[in-house]
């Protein structure tokens, strides 16, 4: 019977939509729609979809096509911040930064670094590494509380001068006089030379490294 061939019709319609419902990223509100119009012109006349049914079908095609207006809204909106950061950024080249990091490039024989304590330190420790990860100086640093300045001289432990364009991390272990650490962070000091768009999150070259925006801590000139 015609009948039957139409319910066929309408069982796989509902199932498609079903399905649909699922998947909706990977459908267009116009592909939703034209489901529910097949499935009204191919339903069982002697079984017909309820309204309950077919005003959950509806409503779930008002949140689909809601959701696809959130995502591009989103999207936009993303894309507009991501925007708004870089031309932020542009504000920082050419000035003096300080940024939480521990990497800095040996520039005219010597690098500034600097580290926070939350409170006095009784013994602050201090190294410098090369980029493969070897120790090239150790020394001790001043363990007032609040901010304190490391200037390295580029020099190692056995007082050669170190080349100049070398990536070089410091690493800081301050204790109070009961052991425990007061250290809050590292940073170091430079000249911001350029940005880098190539991520997500724009970051600016300060002293040949980059560093994130949001790790800007002051702006010295």
């Amino acid at each position: 019977m015609t009948v039957s061939a139409t319910s066929s019709v309408s069982t796989a319609s509902t199932t498609t939509s079903s399905s649909s419902t699922s998947s909706s990223s990977s459908l267009t509100s116009s592909d939703f729609l034209s489901l529910l119009v097949s499935e009204l012109q191919n339903q069982d006349p002697l079984n017909a979809t309820s309204t309950t049914d077919f005003i959950n079908q509806l409503t779930s095609y008002a949140n689909f096509s809601q959701q696809q207006s959130i995502n591009s809204n989103l999207s936009s909106l993303s894309s507009s911040f991501s925007s708004l950061v870089t031309l932020n950024s542009v504000n920082y080249i050419g000035h003096t930064v300080e940024a939480k990091t521990d990497t800095s490039t040996l520039s005219n024989g010597s690098a500034t670094f600097g580290y926070s304590l939350s409170s006095s330190a009784s013994n602050v420790s201090i190294s410098v590494k090369d980029s493969s990860g070897n120790t090239v100086w150790t020394g001790t640093g001043t363990g007032s509380a609040g901010s304190n300045t490391f200037t390295w001289d580029g020099k190692d432990s056995s007082g050669n001068q170190l080349s100049d364009g070398g990536k070089y991390t410091i690493s800081v272990t301050a204790t109070d006089s009961a052991g425990n650490s007061v250290l809050n962070y590292t940073t170091v000091t430079g000249t911001v030379t350029g940005i880098d768009t190539s991520t997500s999150t724009p970051s600016l070259t300060v002293n040949g490294v980059s560093v994130s925006a949001a790790d800007i801590i002051g702006v010295t000139s």
